[in-house]
């Protein structure tokens, strides 16, 4: 029997050559004879689609004209948070990568974010798409305002991951005052952390007081443990023996007083109906003496005022959005090229540096910043590969 992850791979495959035989053709500069990208329209490389525009500038344009004086203030924010924040990715990847050199249970440093497999996936192309958006936008919106051109705009599907992108002309931004380039690149993660913030406060103050705990959702069911092939993954553990469990806290409250060895019922609802589930419980592998289901466990969570297919969607939809702009937003201002903290880095270098001294100083930069981020990859590409 074909798996289904063959059949994707199959259909991908598909998709891509078919895409590709259609629109991979690139124009030819008929002066040089070199191809060139073309300047609108859908052009198709390896597993890298790009649909350009230019409609969408003058919409940019006219933002960026509303206040420029607050697009410039706003870009000086994002300098100063850029470097801010590039300090604490720095610092937080290398305690990481420490960690991981010392023990083999060390945590990820970077978690990989890959819609339907590490998260949810519509609730994730939700919120990749928001984190492109805004944050390709910020960067254009701040290029204008400093009166730098801007080539086009567009979307963008990277194997299966899609994206949004806003293109200024290289060379124009090359010969820009430093000053306007650090706006230029701090833009993009300003908008994600702006983005986030806004994201919290509608979350804390709007929809999660709509909210009340309802039982214990089981994310993923560990193999090999008593609950392998007797709960699923989407089940909601609702009591544990009789007693009514809808907090996490009285989860582990009523699972530290069992023992290994000890049969339980579980009362779960699964696909809308009760049922009553015995399981004879493990070695905790964090402390022998008490029991273990073998579940991720999460709070599972309803409406207090109905309309759960509404408010649910809702809740998940903005929780994804701001974890991934404050995850992806901090992560860009990793000081690595091509990222906008490699870029800001960078540019200070070269300006303020003598080459002799900032050339090396570059590759050493870049070095580094490939092994810490090897370092912190590698844990979440071997929990993804068990």
């Amino acid at each position: 029997m074909v798996s289904i992850a063959v059949i994707v791979v199959v259909a991908l495959t598909a998709f891509w050559l078919v895409l590709y035989s259609l629109f991979g053709k690139k124009e030819i500069d008929p002066e040089t004879g070199e191809p060139v990208e073309k300047e609108e329209g859908l052009s198709v490389d390896f597993l890298i689609a790009m649909w350009r525009t230019k409609r969408l500038l003058g919409f940019i344009d006219r933002l960026s004209r509303l206040n420029p004086r607050f697009w410039k203030v706003y870009g000086d924010i994002g300098v100063a948070l850029g470097y801010m924040g590039m300090a604490y990715v720095f610092y937080a990847l290398l305690k990481t990568a420490i960690k991981t050199l010392q023990t083999k249970s060390a945590p990820a440093g970077v978690q990989l974010v890959i819609p339907g497999v590490t998260i949810p996936l519509w609730y994730g192309l939700i919120g990749l798409a928001v984190v492109m958006v805004v944050h390709e936008l910020s960067h254009g919106v701040v290029a204008r305002a400093e009166k730098l051109p801007l080539k086009s705009v567009g979307l963008v599907l990277l194997a299966v991951i899609p994206g949004a992108f806003v293109e200024p002309d290289e060379e124009e931004l090359k010969k820009a005052p430093l000053r306007s380039r650090l706006r230029v690149y701090g833009a993009g993660s300003m908008a994600n952390v702006t983005t986030a913030i806004l994201t919290a406060l509608i979350l804390s103050y709007a929809i999660t007081p709509l909210l009340v705990p309802n039982g214990i959702g089981v994310s993923e069911v560990i193999k090999g443990t008593p609950a392998d092939g007797v709960l699923h993954k989407g089940d909601v553990i609702i009591a544990i023996n009789g007693q009514s469990v809808k907090t996490i806290d009285e989860f582990i409250a009523i699972m530290n007083k069992t023992k290994p060895g000890e049969t339980i019922t579980l009362t779960v609802l699964r696909d809308g109906k009760k049922l009553n589930l015995k399981l004879t419980l493990a070695e905790n592998p964090e402390n022998p003496e008490k029991g273990f289901i073998g579940i991720r466990p999460n709070q599972h969570v309803v409406s207090r005022i109905g309309h759960d297919s509404i408010i649910l969607p809702l809740f998940f939809s903005l929780y994804w959005i701001y974890i991934l702009n404050i995850g992806i937003g901090l992560m860009n201002l990793f000081p690595l090229v091509p990222l906008d903290g490699g870029r800001m880095l960078d540019e200070v270098m070269k300006e303020y540096l003598p080459e002799k001294v900032a050339k090396p100083l570059r590759y050493a930069t870049i070095g580094i910043g490939l092994i810490l981020l090897a370092l912190n990859v590698l844990p979440a590409v071997a929990n993804l590969a068990k």
